[in-house]
């Protein structure tokens, strides 16, 4: 399931493109590619919500880029057996990939599409910041492949004049 909560603060241009076939096609690619079974909740809102979620599932009262939520092993809806088993949810704030989009020179459906393949690799099991460069290696794989630019790994690590940091936020001891 994808929702989108469009952002008062980006232009109707901005968003043209991210539409909900847009994003399902590209979710379904990347999943495939990382090698992540079962489904993925993508929750595309304002800077409002993702500061709301992160300060409640990991106490830091600020926005985010992305934030995502493991399921945990066999978790399936409501009870359901034959439902498909969930492998987690993804946040992410549309207002702040348009500024990074706008900082690292791609469009924003470009920039959604990579905080959706860091997101991806979080609730896969990956974590940049417990692991020894793994995840940023298998993002820069799956970048090349998935024709992304810039990962969100990679290019925290290169100064950019006048950023903020960009430290990826996704969660993995966050749950839903």
């Amino acid at each position: 399931m994808i929702t989108i909560e469009p952002p008062q603060s980006i232009s109707v241009h901005g968003l043209s493109t991210i539409t909900r076939p847009v994003v399902a096609r590209f979710l379904e690619r990347a999943q495939a590619a990382v090698g992540l079974a079962g489904e993925v909740h993508v929750l595309l809102a304002d800077d409002a919500t993702l500061k709301r979620l992160n300060k409640t599932f990991r106490g830091k009262n600020k926005a985010t880029d992305v934030l995502s939520f493991p399921a945990g092993p066999s978790t399936v809806f409501f009870g359901e057996p034959d439902a498909p088993e969930l492998a987690g949810d993804l946040a992410i704030s549309l207002e702040t990939a348009a500024r990074q989009a706008g900082r690292f020179g791609h469009t924003l459906l470009e920039e959604v599409k990579i905080l959706l393949l860091h997101g991806l690799l979080h609730l896969a099991g990956f974590d940049h910041e417990t692991d020894s460069g793994e995840m940023a290696a298998r993002e820069a794989e799956l970048r090349a492949q998935l024709d992304l630019p810039s990962s969100l790994i990679a290019r925290a690590s290169k100064p950019v004049e006048a950023v903020p940091s960009t430290k990826p936020s996704a969660l993995r001891r966050a749950r839903a």
